[in-house]
């Protein structure tokens, strides 16, 4: 897949989330997702890779089982944020699953409760 597909395939499951916009992060020209203002899944500007929010103990079992696909981000991991490679083979079912986690652990509750649980 290219950097480009991956990057369309990001772009359709964040932009289906309630209220999410494409708005570059700071200076930036890469595609980065909000809700309300508040990041919750930014791509690099080489479009190889992506962060987004996770839970407690998330960004360690994700990194510890695949760091093919997972890695810790540089300046949000410490803060538990985890990155995934676009540039391999990603199983975009669980990308969608993470991205709509991100976005739960960002959204106001209302539009959280929107989305319908895949778990």
């Amino acid at each position: 897949m290219s950097d480009g597909d991956a990057l369309a395939r990001l772009r359709d499951i964040c932009l289906a989330l309630p209220e999410a916009a494409e708005k570059p992060f700071g200076g930036h020209t890469a595609p980065s997702f909000r809700v309300r203002d508040k990041l919750f899944a930014m791509t690099s500007e080489d479009g190889t890779s992506m962060t987004i929010k996770a839970g407690p103990g998330v960004q360690e079992a994700l990194v510890a089982e695949d760091p093919e696909r997972f890695f810790v981000p540089a300046y949000v991991g410490s803060k538990g944020w985890v990155g995934a490679r676009l540039d391999v083979d990603q199983d975009w079912d669980e990308i969608a699953e993470l991205v709509e986690d991100s976005y739960r652990l960002i959204a106001p509750k209302r539009l959280s409760a929107q989305i319908a649980s895949s778990k």
